[in-house]
């Protein structure tokens, strides 16, 4: 596949998606070693699989590499980067890699603000069940997988797209789905209608033989129909959508609905993950399954049986009748529909214990994180998680506390760092309680030492 290129080195190999591609390459019978200061399960999985990860950065750790892989997360002052460019090794970005792999298979690729990792995942499962043999690779762990990613000898290559630091835009998949597109990421891009214009760029890299699925639910991608150039289909709550969701039923042990193609239905679909934003990212699946002629019996099956993602609504613990949910959402909508998929389904008190990501996303959504974790009955702030970015003077997580007093919703207490959650939850937590340990950054780790606490009451 590259010729005489057989050892590669990761830089910040324990990502989400930096392991998934890492993974799929050492299936390949690529040589991969990889670095990352922050040993995980994730590098703990991928060192059983053989392949040498490093919990430091040092230039001793490239030996002999043909290429450097990096996440965008990585800058040029990584000592090896710097020892990478000092040798002459090529350097290249996670999303160009991952670009390459998906000219391999038909590819689709699923880009969005919200909702990416769990509609490719069920795409993948959908195409699993059908025995497609595709292969897979998210930004998550699978719960059917145990990892994020999946090699086979099918024609098809589903992964997702992010739209962080214009990745996607290295990507030239076979079928395009576009979730949802909303305001994230602006550092990387120069306004709302330079994002806007990066997503159809997106769309209308696919090939002529090749379409694009994209919400009609969405005032901004349906705003764009008349510039794609491909041939679409859409899919949503909306009269007007080509699949359509109708007799929504939701339940804490399963979400019903049926899906009607142009006014005709196709049949029922049940799911055992919960709330209406997964309804969406499951009619997503179903309009990019249909478009590659797979029966709707093999689509009902595969979402029938799909089990969700770890940390996206991950129940892991029921305590003294206090249940535990880890999840990832760390945008304002995607709070909200985590909060109202609990609020529909679960008669509990909801307290959150919440980790802003990244002093830029606080600063620019600090009104609207403030409306959305108000939905919560309590929410327990920790330290902002930077990620790669520096301290804003002046941006802390006592800003959305202080939003949301001028408001005058909800119930806030600022914690602190993060290692302060378990001794807070202690404090207010009580049986019939749902506790929601929320963010995308170092906030899951704190899950143990919570439960542990809980344990205690």
């Amino acid at each position: 596949m590259f010729g005489k290129i057989r050892k590669l080195f990761f830089v910040g190999i324990g990502g989400a998606g930096m392991s998934g591609i890492a993974e799929i390459l050492h299936n390949l019978g690529f040589e991969i070693r990889g670095s990352d200061c922050t040993p995980s399960d994730i590098t703990a999985y991928l060192d059983k699989l053989g392949m040498d990860i490093y919990d430091h950065h040092g230039p001793e750790n490239l030996g002999a590499t043909d290429v450097v892989v990096i996440s965008s997360a990585v800058g040029e002052d990584n000592p090896e980067v710097i020892e990478a460019r000092r040798r002459g090794i090529p350097v290249i970005k996670r999303a160009e890699m991952l670009g390459e792999l998906m000219r391999m298979k038909f590819s689709i690729g699923v880009a969005g603000t919200h909702g990416k990792t769990t509609t490719t995942s069920m795409i993948g499962k959908i195409l699993q069940m059908g025995r497609y043999q595709p292969t897979i690779i998210v930004g998550g762990v699978v719960a059917e997988l145990g990892t994020g990613a999946a090699l086979d000898n099918g024609e098809y290559l589903v992964a997702e797209a992010d739209e962080y630091d214009r990745s996607f835009l290295s990507m030239f998949p076979s079928m395009a789905v576009v979730t949802n597109l909303e305001e994230d990421h602006l550092d990387c891009y120069d306004g709302v209608d330079d994002l806007v214009n990066s997503f159809l760029t997106y769309m209308n890299r696919v090939p002529f033989y090749g379409s694009v699925i994209i919400s009609a639910d969405d005032e901004r991608l349906t705003s764009l129909r008349d510039q794609i150039a491909r041939p679409y289909v859409t899919f949503g709550f909306s009269v007007d959508a080509d699949y359509r969701a109708l007799k929504i039923k939701l339940r804490p042990e399963r979400v019903q609905f049926a899906v009607y193609y142009r006014g005709d239905l196709l049949g029922e679909i049940v799911l055992r993950v919960p709330g209406r934003h997964n309804v969406a990212n499951a009619l997503a699946a179903v309009a990019a399954c249909r478009e590659l002629d797979v029966p709707f019996e093999t689509i009902a099956d595969g979402l029938r049986t799909f089990s969700g993602v770890s940390r996206r609504f991950e129940i892991v613990a029921e305590i003294n009748d206090i249940m535990v949910v880890d999840d990832y959402a760390h945008h304002p909508t995607e709070i909200a529909a985590t909060l109202n998929a609990a609020r529909e389904v679960y008669d509990r008190r909801l307290i959150v214990i919440y980790q802003p990501h990244l002093f830029s996303r606080t600063r620019d959504f600090a009104d609207e994180l403030a409306e959305a974790l108000a939905l919560a009955d309590k929410c327990l702030l920790a330290d902002i998680y930077p990620a790669r970015e520096k301290p804003i003077e002046g941006v802390t997580s006592q800003l959305i506390v202080d939003k949301a007093q001028a408001k005058g919703i909800g119930d806030f207490k600022y914690i602190g760092p993060r290692e302060n959650a378990a001794d807070e939850i202690a404090t207010v937590a009580k049986p019939r309680d749902m506790v929601i340990i929320m963010g995308a950054g170092s906030i899951t780790l704190i899950k143990h030492e919570v439960m542990d606490r809980l344990r205690t009451l």
